[in-house]
């Protein structure tokens, strides 16, 4: 059955993967992304595969995330499916974390996850029916050195997905996390570029697996969690990582 699935984050990696897919599986697709103009040009790209819209959208924004569900709704319908994909990532040690660096990498990645899934939870509860997933991080599971503030945003997230769960359940939603390790997008090369991280190709020999992940791994999971096959799985916390944590 053809849903409306919004994606935040979706103008690129994981986001643009997940939209992708979302297509391909029949599905209505709204893009929202801060970059404008990326998520124009990854709506052009995907158009042909069909109805896909995209909004200028910060998270972090509430009167944004606001105004942009209600422009789905008004152009597609109600919100069926949420994957929350839109994210960032910052590398500081912990001196030099400012209050304000503290505040923006929580605005987006848990209090932007927070407004989104409170956005489109109206429309889930009054049709009975809804899929949420999270994209939360592998470093919020073990922890990463220069990262306090990336890695207590993303295992809020897991911690919130958890209590989304049960909360939502007697309504027929299920709300599940995918927190990726090694994926190979625009962010993790800008990383490597700036010596954040070790090379995406040396990171992926240590992958059990043997290759770094793709948008479309995390895709594929996205695509089977919010399907009607995935109707008994919630609150779980879904390892799409090649083997790195099990």
């Amino acid at each position: 059955m053809s849903r409306v699935a919004v994606v935040t984050g979706g103008a690129s990696g994981i986001g643009l993967g997940v939209a992708r897919q979302f297509l391909a599986d029949g599905h209505q697709v709204a893009i929202l992304d801060r970059d404008g103009a990326a998520a124009q040009a990854a709506a052009a790209d995907l158009a042909t595969a069909g109805k896909v819209l995209a909004i200028e959208t910060d998270v972090a924004d509430r009167a944004a995330v606001q105004a942009a569900f209600d422009r789905v709704r008004a152009e597609l319908g109600p919100v069926g499916i949420l994957v929350t994909s839109a994210g960032i990532e910052m590398f500081t040690p912990l001196l030099d974390i400012t209050p304000e660096t503290w505040e923006r990498v929580l605005a987006v990645n848990l209090t932007g996850t927070f407004t989104c899934v409170q956005a489109a939870a109206a429309d889930m509860i009054a049709g009975h029916w809804g899929r949420i997933v999270t994209i939360s991080s592998s470093s919020a599971q073990s922890g990463a050195g220069n990262m306090a503030h990336y890695t207590a945003s993303k295992g809020g997230v897991i911690a919130l997905t958890k209590s989304l769960a049960r909360e939502l359940a007697p309504h027929g939603i299920t709300v599940n996390t995918i927190p990726p390790t090694l994926v190979d997008t625009p962010m993790a090369r800008q990383g490597e570029a700036n010596g954040d991280i070790p090379g995406v190709d040396l990171i992926a020999s240590m992958v059990p697996l043997g290759r770094a992940g793709t948008a479309a791994d995390i895709a594929a999971a996205c695509s089977y969690l919010c399907s009607d096959g995935g109707s008994y799985v919630t609150g779980q916390v879904i390892g799409v990582n090649g083997g790195m944590y099990i």
